[in-house]
């Protein structure tokens, strides 16, 4: 096989991981700067959290995975990537808002 003429094919696997790790370390933190008296920056999920804290971060977070599933789906990996940093930096956020308290 020419080397021109061979496809490499990228293993996306880690970026679908890595996406799922943080969406579950998004509402641990979350949850705990609640606990410890933060309030939620997101209008959105403040919105979902007039049903309960621990269901409106659920709702939330279900329709985050519902989106993450359908970029699988869809082959938009890159995307998952590039979402991955946001969530790497709000978790950040949530663990420099708890030290503050």
């Amino acid at each position: 096989m020419n080397a021109t003429t061979t496809t490499m094919q990228t293993d996306w696997s880690f970026s679908v991981q890595v996406f799922l790790y943080l969406q579950v370390l998004d509402v641990i933190t979350t949850l705990l700067g609640l606990r410890m008296g933060a309030g939620e920056a997101s209008p959105f999920i403040r919105m979902l959290m007039a049903f309960g804290p621990v269901t409106g971060l659920l709702g939330a977070k279900f329709i985050g995975i519902a989106l993450g599933a359908y970029c699988v789906a869809t082959r938009r990996f890159r995307t998952i990537q590039i979402v991955n940093y946001f969530f790497a930096a709000l978790i950040l956020w949530n663990l420099a808002n708890i030290m503050a308290l």
